[in-house]
This record gives C-alpha cells, structure tokens and sequence, in this order.
C-alpha cells in the first residue's frame, strides 16, 4: 500500500557541538554510525515508508549536505543562513511542504523497528479533524543515551501532557512526528522552538501520541555513537533489524 502521507522534512542545520571534535570538520547528520551516515538512517526509513519528498534544512558546513545529496531526486535542500531552531525551520521550509500533513524528522537520532514500523503507525493514527501534532514518544526505560527527565504522559485516549517542572514523565520525545501546516499559522520567520508550537496544541486538545515499539538511540556524543554502534553490531537490543 502506498504511503498515504508523502512528504518529511529531515531537521539538519544544527551545529552539533557535544558531537565535537567529530563536527569539527563534518556536520553531525554526515557522521556515520555502522558505516552509514546518520541522515541516511532516517533517509533510509522515509523511503521504506513510501515518502516522495523529502525537505533537509541546512546551515552548518551546509555544502556538504548539499554534495551528500545532489544526486538524489527526493531531496530538496532549504539553505538556512541563520540557524532558525525546530520550529523556525520548518515554518521557513514550508513553502516546499505543501498544503498537507508531513512527517518531521530529527537527523541525530536513530530508531530500530519493532513489529510495526514507526512512521507506518504514526500514520495510521493520523486524524486531520482532531490533530495539529503527532508524536512519536519512547520509554525513559528503553531510550539508549538518555538521562534526563522525560518530556510527556500520555493518557488513555493519546493526548501528550508535558511534564512540568519537577515531574518525572515516563516518555521521551523521539523527535519524530507528523504535522499539519495549520499548526504555524500565524507564526513569524525567525528562529524559535517548535515545543512552544506543542504546547499550542496540547492546550487546544489537538496535541496525540504514539508509543514506540522497538529501539531508540539519542547520539549527542562521540562515546555514545561509539557504544550504540556496539550495542547493534552485536545484536543486544530487542529489535535489530534495520
């Protein structure tokens, strides 16, 4: 079956500096992880689910994304001459995104599938009339590389609660998701958070979420990418298939 929502945009501007000194000369999307680069992890699943376009935002050593991709007639590059954060960055990509729902990915982050792929269930619980923002969140327990706090609870019916502070929430934000361009509307260019953007729509009620079912893995530095690396070359986790 044919994705039913064809576009993503790949988040890859940022400077990655906890990634140094690996950034020094490469931007972090370029550093591979088991031979690949990390990008074309995410690029590699954007594909399988069937995604037509994909938009990669660049700004840090950006000619090198531009080179990693020249030849690929799915990618469309957005050069950012400043770096405009999360939200910012998409709201200046917009125009490429068109008018329809679209997946967004960070491209520091690498997930292994469980029994059903993640951008398939997103997907699948994807409703236009109730939603602005879908999440994909994981377990604290299960997200390799991370140490902090966790950022949602999510109830029965799917809705994303943003812990406050001093809470501890029991999912973390995978920085996969899907949403609708109404979701910016009103926002001016420049550079800020798309999370002030979730909050809007958790406010409204049209803030969901979907737990994933396989592996997550926050790379911020060198040694975690390094013991990652080690963790699937030997098939420790619970889902190690690409």
């Amino acid at each position: 079956m044919s994705a039913r929502i064809k576009t993503g945009m790949v988040l890859a501007a940022g400077f990655g500096t906890r990634m140094r000194p690996l950034t020094d000369t490469k931007p972090k999307p370029l550093i591979p992880l088991m031979g690949e680069p990390l990008i074309d992890w995410c690029m590699d699943r954007m594909r399988d689910h069937g995604t037509e376009k994909v938009v990669v935002n660049a700004h840090y050593l950006a000619d090198q994304l531009q080179d990693h991709f020249h030849l690929d007639p799915m990618v469309t590059m957005v050069h950012e001459t400043e770096i405009l954060e999360t939200g910012g960055g998409v709201l200046n990509a917009l125009p490429e995104l068109g008018e329809d729902p679209f997946f967004v990915a960070n491209s520091d982050v690498v997930w292994l599938e469980g029994p059903s792929p993640a951008m398939k269930r997103l997907e699948d619980f994807w409703d236009d009339e109730t939603m602005d923002a879908l999440l994909l969140l994981q377990p604290t327990v299960r997200a390799f590389g991370y140490t902090g706090y966790g950022d949602y609870f999510l109830d029965p019916l799917g809705n994303a609660i943003r812990r406050s502070e001093g809470e501890v929430a029991p999912y973390l934000f995978t920085g996969l998701r899907i949403v609708h361009p109404r979701l910016f509307d009103g926002e001016q260019p420049g550079a800020f958070s798309m999370l002030r953007l979730f909050d809007k729509a958790e406010a409204e009620g049209r803030l969901k979420a979907v737990v994933h079912d396989g592996e997550w893995y926050h790379l911020g530095t060198p040694e975690a990418l390094d013991e990652a690396e080690d963790i699937i070359r030997r098939g420790q986790t619970r889902s190690n298939t690409r």
